[in-house]
């Protein structure tokens, strides 16, 4: 079993930044893919980003590449989201998930967060 944990969301203005964290819990964290996804009010969950147990493979949404950074910190059980130059449409409830392997797809992943709310002002 694998239990997460986002933490780092807030209320910025448009073009500030945020770093979501996903602390995972099981000495199994580490060897499984994390997924970032959100989902806005009224719309379904979106991929964000993806990176693989042992950072090899990384993928970002087109409507967020260039502008938020992945990555994770092994030894702490710990997947980082860095969110740059926020736009008002980044808008939601973001949440990590885990899988053996990377993965866009939403219904794949076994293991999922609650999700932190990010909300960014025009």
């Amino acid at each position: 079993q694998v239990q997460l944990v986002e933490s780092g969301g807030g209320l910025v203005q448009a073009g500030g930044s945020l770093r979501l964290s996903c602390t995972g819990s099981g000495q199994t964290f580490s060897s499984k893919a994390v997924g970032w996804f959100r989902q806005a009010p009224g719309k379904g969950q979106q991929f964000i980003s993806g990176l693989s147990w042992n950072g090899g493979i990384r993928n970002y949404a087109a409507s967020v590449k260039g502008r938020f950074t992945i990555s994770r910190d092994n030894a702490k059980n710990t997947v980082f989201l860095q969110m740059n130059s926020l736009r008002p449409e980044d808008t939601a409830v973001y949440r990590c998930a885990a899988r053996s392997w990377v993965s866009e797809v939403a219904t794949e992943h076994d293991y999922w967060g609650q999700g932190t709310q990010v909300t960014v002002s025009s």
